[in-house]
């Protein structure tokens, strides 16, 4: 969401409402507050002020206030790696169901519609993403396509990604896959390492270990989506990455990774879906589904809240997210308990947006969108018949 549909407050007016010397917009009083900081809940109230969380504690008055006694407020969802297209809606219509799920943020790899539309395709995902009630950033496809063997509708080199990485939502590069590029030195996969601009890399690296994983993370690779197994993500945690436990339509590696969560290092996790579905969005949830998912199996559901929220927030610099805390960005969700993750409240920059689990933000439709994507010739069923009938052919394997 940009400031230019809905402006924030001066900065004088936040210090009088968290000073209790001016009523605030919003107060949400007598809710059980989580706080990410030193995971611990607090019976208090939240004061808001215009986009900003300004105050917390008792007697707070405000223009709107809601009683929430007895409800649950943790900081708005994040997802820490997730591609819109394979949720096959526009980025609009995904928002809708985001909230829904009380997820406030997403950290995006639009690389599959670049493979397609190249830099159209990213331009119409900066468009639609503007000005929605919902934070989006994204990070630069950094392999398109992924590989000299692929065939793709658009070639992205360091000279497009550098351009790319002056607009302020793109704030990193995208899942660094070409993973044996980097190792062996590719000349044009290292000029889109050594851009300036881009804090972050994400990367993208299964199974990688030993050696070559010193050799990749020398490029500041700083996060992992691709782990399957313990030993590997507890290689790659000791190595200094961030591990990103994914929960997709296709890979599911929550369960098998939440083992390695401790005490000591929970700081280092993010909750992430990579490619989830509709059906799966709307039957399951998002990041929601994720934090219900690890309660039932017996984890700790303060951490899996910071993983959800804090831990994505400072890994991606964005210091504004994360928390409910005087100064951060006003994204709160109300639960009526800690098991089922179905959010009746969802507060977005201030604005209720979810009231008893039902949207109250609506949009426009979408119009401009990229065509003349597909260019396939007509295939015939000559064209799918397996070739040498009765031979011995190599499948992939079907991995649970």
């Amino acid at each position: 969401m940009t400031k230019k549909n809905l402006p924030d407050v001066a900065l004088a007016e936040k210090i009088a409402v968290g000073a209790g010397t001016q009523i605030a917009d919003l107060v949400f009083k007598g809710g059980q507050v989580f706080n990410v900081f030193n995971g611990t809940w607090e019976k208090t109230d939240v004061a808001i002020s215009g986009m900003t969380i300004a105050g917390i504690g008792t007697g707070y008055r405000g223009i709107q206030e809601y009683d929430v006694s007895g409800c649950y407020l943790t900081p708005g969802f994040l997802d820490a790696h997730m591609h819109i297209e394979s949720s096959m809606l526009a980025p609009r219509e995904l928002a809708k169901v985001l909230l829904l799920n009380g997820v406030t943020g997403i950290f995006a790899d639009p690389h599959e519609i670049a493979n397609v539309s190249g830099l159209e395709g990213l331009r119409f995902m900066l468009s639609e993403t503007e000005d929605l009630p919902l934070n989006v950033y994204f990070l630069a496809p950094s392999c398109v396509p992924a590989t000299d063997m692929e065939t793709s509708g658009a070639v992205l080199d360091a000279i497009e990604l550098e351009t790319l990485l002056q607009n302020p939502r793109i704030i990193g590069l995208g899942e660094m896959m070409n993973y044996p590029g980097v190792i062996k030195g590719d000349a044009g996969v290292l000029a889109k390492l050594i851009l300036p601009g881009h804090p972050l890399v994400d990367g993208h690296a299964p199974g990688l270990v030993g050696k070559e994983l010193n050799a990749y993370l020398n490029a500041a690779i700083s996060s992992e989506h691709e782990a399957s197994t313990l030993a590997e993500a507890k290689e790659k945690l000791a190595r200094g990455m961030y591990i990103f436990l994914r929960e997709g339509s296709a890979a599911h590696n929550l369960l098998d990774l939440l083992p390695l969560v401790n005490d000591v290092n929970c700081r280092r996790y993010c909750l992430a879906t990579d490619d989830r579905h509709l059906d799966d969005l709307i039957s399951e949830g998002s990041i929601n589904y994720m934090v219900e998912a690890g309660v039932i199996h017996g984890y700790k559901v303060e951490q899996l809240l910071t993983m959800a929220t804090l831990n994505t927030a400072e890994h991606f610099r964005r210091y504004d997210l994360g928390a409910i805390a005087p100064g951060y960005r006003a994204d709160i969700n109300v639960f009526k308990d800690l098991t089922t993750f179905e959010p009746d409240v969802v507060c977005k920059d201030g604005q209720i947006l979810v009231k008893d689990r039902q949207l109250l933000w609506e949009s426009a439709p979408v119009t401009d969108v990229p065509t003349d994507s597909m260019h396939l010739k007509s295939l015939s069923e000559k064209d799918l018949a397996i070739a040498d009938a009765g031979k011995k052919i190599n499948v992939i394997t079907l991995l649970e």
